[in-house]
Parts: C-alpha cells; sequence; structure tokens
C-alpha cells in the first residue's frame, strides 16, 4: 500500500480565512490560475465544434498536431517537431501525476526530481510505487541509474531558468545511463531576462538534434488562459510518445473533441499571448517593486509567473504576516523542505488585485 501526502493547499485555509477579513478584501496571490479572459478566437472554435457526437481521438486531430508542431518550430526554435511526435493530454497536472506509470516505473526504479519542485512529480512516484529522489546534481548521484529524469525550466516555484549548456549535461548525463528525460516547459514563453532566454530540452542547441530519450511537456493554460479547459500535449522521443499513446487509448484518458478544436486555434495564434506577457510584465513589475520596498530580496524569478521571495524567516512566519494584510502568498515549505524561508508570489491577479496588494505593502 502506498500513501500521498496531504493536500498541501489545505493547510492554508486558516491564512486564506484570515487575509478574506481585510477590509479591502482578499489579495490571492498564493495560486497561480489565469484570471483574464480566454481569448475570443479561442472560445468561439470551441463553440464552433460543440457539436461532437462522436467519440475523439486519442491522439488528437491532424490539424492539433500540425498546429502543435508549428508552434514549436515557430516559437521554441523545435527544428524537427514532428506532428507525429505530438499527444494531447487532459492538462498536465494529469500527465505529470500519472507519466512514471504510464512509462512503466514501478517497484526498485528511481525517479529523479529537482529539490525545489511542483508536488505533483512526488505524487506521480508514489502512484507508481516508484522510489522519488530530489537532487539538483546529477553528478551527485553516483552508480544510480534511474528509470526517469525530470527537469523544470523554467521552475516552478523560483522561476529559475536552466541554460542550454546545463540542459545538456543532463541530457548526456541520462543518455549514457538509459533514463528518460521528461522536461516540464508550461512556462517556456514567459522569460523575463533576455540574457537568459528559457529553452526547450528539444532544441538542437540542447538535444543535439535527437529526441531520442526525452518528452517534453508544456500546457494552454498559463499560455492562453484555458486553465478550465484542461488542454496540454506531450511530444519527444516518437517511440516513447507512440507507447504513451497506446496506453492512453486503453485507459481512455481523451481530450474531448470541442477543446481540441480550441487548442488548435491557440497555438495557431501568437498575438494574444504577447498581449498576455505585457499583463504579466507590468503586474511583475509593480509587485516586484512593492515586496522589495516592504524588506522582501527576490531570488531568480527570471521567468514563469511567480517570485520567489523571502524575508529571511520561516515561510509560514511570512505568510501570516501578509495574510494580516489581506495578501495570500504560497509557503516555499510546499515545495521542498529547501524551500522553507521563502514564499511563492503569484503575479496572475488582476491589475486591480495587484494594485490592491501594492498599496498595502
Amino acid at each position: 500500500m502506498f500513501t500521498l501526502p496531504d493536500f498541501p493547499w489545505d493547510r492554508l485555509a486558516p491564512y486564506k480565512e484570515r487575509a478574506a477579513g481585510h477590509a479591502g478584501g482578499i489579495v490571492d496571490l498564493s495560486v497561480g490560475t489565469p484570471v483574464d479572459p480566454t481569448p475570443e478566437p479561442i472560445r468561439a472554435a470551441l463553440v464552433e465544434a460543440s457539436n461532437a457526437p462522436g467519440y475523439p481521438a486519442t491522439y488528437g486531430t491532424p490539424r492539433l498536431r500540425e498546429s502543435v508542431a508549428g508552434w514549436l518550430r515557430r516559437r521554441v526554435g523545435v527544428t524537427g517537431a514532428d506532428p507525429d511526435a505530438v499527444l494531447p493530454v487532459i492538462g498536465t497536472k494529469e500527465l505529470v501525476a500519472w507519466l512514471p506509470t504510464l512509462l512503466g516505473a514501478g517497484p526498485g526504479d528511481t525517479v529523479v526530481f529537482p529539490e525545489l519542485a511542483y508536488p505533483t512529480y512526488d505524487v506521480g512516484v508514489r502512484l507508481a510505487r516508484a522510489e522519488p529522489l530530489c537532487s539538483d546534481g546529477l553528478l551527485a548521484l553516483g552508480p544510480v541509474r534511474p528509470k526517469i529524469v525530470w527537469v523544470n525550466s523554467p521552475s516552478n516555484p523560483t522561476g529559475k531558468v536552466l541554460p542550454a549548456e546545463h540542459l545538456r549535461k543532463v541530457v548526456a548525463w541520462a543518455r549514457e545511463r538509459g533514463s528518460i528525460v521528461i522536461s516540464d516547459e508550461c512556462y517556456l514563453e514567459f522569460g523575463w531576462d533576455p540574457d537568459n532566454p528559457p529553452i526547450s530540452v528539444l532544441h538542437p542547441d540542447v538535444c543535439g538534434g535527437s529526441h531520442e530519450g526525452l518528452l517534453a511537456i508544456n500546457s494552454l493554460s498559463k499560455r492562453s488562459n484555458m486553465a478550465g479547459y484542461r488542454a496540454g500535449f506531450v511530444t519527444g522521443d516518437p517511440a516513447l510518445v507512440k507507447r504513451l499513446l497506446e496506453v492512453r487509448k486503453h485507459a481512455g484518458m481523451i481530450v474531448p473533441a470541442p477543446v481540441q478544436a480550441a487548442m488548435a486555434a491557440a497555438f495557431d495564434d501568437d498575438a494574444h499571448v504577447d498581449e498576455q506577457r505585457e499583463r504579466y510584465r507590468r503586474r511583475r513589475a509593480a509587485l516586484r517593486a512593492a515586496f522589495e520596498g516592504h524588506g522582501f530580496r527576490v531570488d531568480h524569478s527570471e521567468a514563469s509567473l511567480y517570485l520567489w521571495a523571502t524575508r529571511d524567516e520561516p515561510c509560514w512566519d511570512t505568510v501570516a504576516h501578509l495574510a494580516s494584510l489581506g495578501v495570500l502568498v504560497g509557503p516555499g515549505e510546499f515545495y521542498g523542505p529547501a524551500g522553507a524561508r521563502h514564499v511563492r508570489i503569484a503575479f496572475t491577479a488582476t491589475d486591480e488585485r495587484v494594485a490592491a496588494a501594492v498599496e498595502r505593502l
């Protein structure tokens, strides 16, 4: 029998209640959930495809897979993007949780993920009954030959970006050991440091033009304000994608047909992403200045939709202090013991709520 940890966000409930008691209402910067409208062309595509009496294809429509491949070539620099190696998924949290199982990990297998990491990586290892190993230094692992190595750049929660040189070393190390590298790239289009832009593990500068042993996952939740659609994809090594497709067909893991149509519309259009980036850029700048003026230090945070901040005190003390101001943030401890003195601040609130936070700070 395996056990799952308590759902971490439940522990935040008393602080949320305290923040909600503020005279000006709560400013919730804890969960990175989009608040801006889903772009109209995406919604129109969903409506147009809403007459869907038949079962959709697990593999996705050819149009969707070509749209994703086109986006990978155009925006991500994956020159070898192949529509046949694209598989739509029911949101990437589902995929993160089940990938170790779907790829055959089990008792006796080791799965490596970062020391500061999205909690669902650990949950996925537990569901597979494999052995989790938190490490940022692969060379320190010695003789370990992991089944899977997770990388996450830009990072949730820290916003750290791994440069191409580092990712090349990870890929080479894993290939020498027969390990699968899975790169979680959900924040790839939200880099803020022009001197250190995010790069995909499938970019030729990282993988040498071969996707063997590599998988990359991406989501439309943040990029296109489609969190409610549960829309993402996995791509990379065609053999691995084919294996995932076969299992998902048997298990009925299918993205609904109207959502597939909306996904294709989203990946065909870059303008709405540029508009959303500008919204987030303004909110990020305002919040960073306010928190730094309030005595915080911001670490990393060169990409993603978060500020990784500290007052050099236990994270729950920081959460309590901000809750007294009506501002709710995520305790860094949720992402691993190494985050015990940081908080994660999402800038996915509305302009009005961001302005309220700035004023209180």
